[in-house]
């Protein structure tokens, strides 16, 4: 219930968050108001919806762990050649590039694809 009033009106007054046991979370401003973010609603549903089906979340990171395995072997398990976020992010960026080129040679095989780049 709590979601649906912060959510609607964006802001808790004290005796909701009395009645509601979030006091602590407040702030300690004369007007006493819990600030959500827009989009918190989307994050309380995919929460719910975790919590009824907590097998979910692992099949996810399985699917999602295959990759980032992979490239790390070809990265040799060791750290980043490059120094600086914008270097470790355009290191990253060819890593993924590489990989998904690599996926879409084994699905479609060297030629058609090469077709396909050259247009």
């Amino acid at each position: 219930m709590l979601n649906q009033i912060v959510a609607d009106s964006g802001t808790a007054t004290e005796s909701r968050t009395l009645r509601f046991g979030i006091k602590p979370q407040c702030t300690s401003d004369k007007v006493k108001r819990q600030k959500r973010w827009e989009h918190e609603a989307v994050l309380d549903r995919m929460q719910a919806r975790l919590d009824r089906m907590p097998e979910a979340m692992i099949i996810r990171r399985q699917t999602v762990e295959h990759c980032f395995g992979t490239l790390k072997a070809w990265m040799g398990s060791t750290h980043f050649l490059t120094k600086t976020l914008e270097k470790v992010k355009t290191e990253m960026s060819l890593q993924v590039l590489a990989y998904n080129m690599k996926r879409m040679i084994n699905i479609f095989g060297a030629r058609p694809l090469m077709q396909a780049i050259t247009g």
